[in-house]
């Protein structure tokens, strides 16, 4: 890409930031299905062949679009049967649901079955208050969704139910005080810890960017044998937008950098499991980085799990802020074991 081209892609990113409101939420709170049509990314560095990236291996991707207003804004993501089946939440208050499709040599290829659902009250209605349900962060586990939400800052838990999400059944206590959270800098990070490592399957959350006065980002361990709250080193003006666990324990990171100069960029760190413990500082090495020359938007989601063939994934989902000017995608890549 010549230095023009990136110069105008900049300012695109520039403007879809800084105009993007938020969009009219629907008043029902039924389900919407969505048929979403996908264009499929077969290059990750724009007009470059090129699979390797550090550790990484694209395997491909797909720009995502549909017809319906409240399409969009796809903040987090978690696979409920690996590389297939999915929930989701909207930082404008909905879940969705879905399933990628694959192609004969198993890279994505489309976007089957989508739906969306408006997150609701005690009485069944459709909360139409966005600072009430800024959601941000996702885990799953036996059933249960675990959200994060930043503005009206907290941490709920939900019975997933593809057809009927209902009220949360529990709020947890996130131990990082509440006055050390930023409005709009809340947890991004959601995510369960592996069982037989040295979390012992603990929920970890962390935060975008909600930082102590050392200038590091406030996370926690909220259960378990290494409970407490943390730091995580903030590593020049990138911010985290989302995380999961490793094989080994260790936490890869997504985060995002946003300048008028610079536009988008995304880089994936990985944090060592031994710095996520009461007190520490967590650190830990940048596996990738990606500026405007590559396939990338506001990336805010990811998830890990395994292929049938045993690799490891890595897949990533990014939020248009329903501006015209950005995109919803979907990425994915092997991430090659030491």
């Amino acid at each position: 890409m010549g230095a023009l081209m990136r110069t105008w892609f900049a300012s695109l990113a520039a403007l879809a930031f800084l105009a993007a409101a938020p969009p009219v939420l629907a008043g029902p709170s039924s389900v919407e299905p969505v048929a979403v049509s996908v264009r499929p990314i077969s290059q990750f560095r724009i007009g470059r062949d090129d699979r390797l990236f550090g550790p990484l291996e694209f395997v491909g991707g797909l720009e995502m679009t549909a017809p319906v207003r409240d399409f969009g804004a796809l903040s987090a993501f978690r696979f409920l049967k690996d590389g297939s089946d999915f929930i989701g939440v909207a930082d404008t208050g909905f879940w969705f649901f879905g399933s990628v499709e694959r192609d004969a040599g198993g890279r994505p290829s489309g976007i089957a079955g989508f739906h969306m659902q408006q997150m609701v009250d005690k009485d069944g209605k459709a909360i139409a208050k966005k600072w009430q349900v800024d959601a941000e962060g996702l885990a799953v586990r036996d059933g249960v969704a675990t959200v994060g939400f930043e503005r009206n800052h907290r941490v709920a838990q939900y019975r997933i139910d593809a057809g009927a999400m209902k009220v949360p059944f529990r709020q947890l206590d996130f131990l990082v005080p509440v006055e050390e959270l930023r409005q709009n800098r809340g947890f991004e990070t959601v995510a369960y810890a592996n069982s037989d490592g040295p979390l012992k399957g603990a929920l970890v959350v962390v935060s975008e960017k909600s930082l102590d006065k050392a200038g590091n980002v406030f996370a926690a361990v909220l259960e378990g044998p290494r409970k407490g709250v943390f730091t995580v080193r903030r590593d020049g003006d990138f911010d985290i937008t989302d995380g999961a666990f490793l094989p080994n324990g260790d936490l890869l990171l997504l985060e995002r950098s946003f300048s008028i100069a610079t536009g988008v960029r995304m880089r994936l760190r990985r944090i060592l499991a031994e710095g996520i413990a009461p007190g520490a500082v967590a650190d830990g090495p940048v596996l990738m980085q990606a500026d405007m020359g590559y396939q990338i938007d506001n990336m805010e989601g990811m998830d890990v799990w395994r292929r049938a063939d045993g690799a490891l994934m890595v897949s990533l989902m990014s939020d248009d802020n329903h501006s015209i000017l950005q995109r919803n995608l979907y990425l994915e890549f092997i991430l090659h074991e030491d």
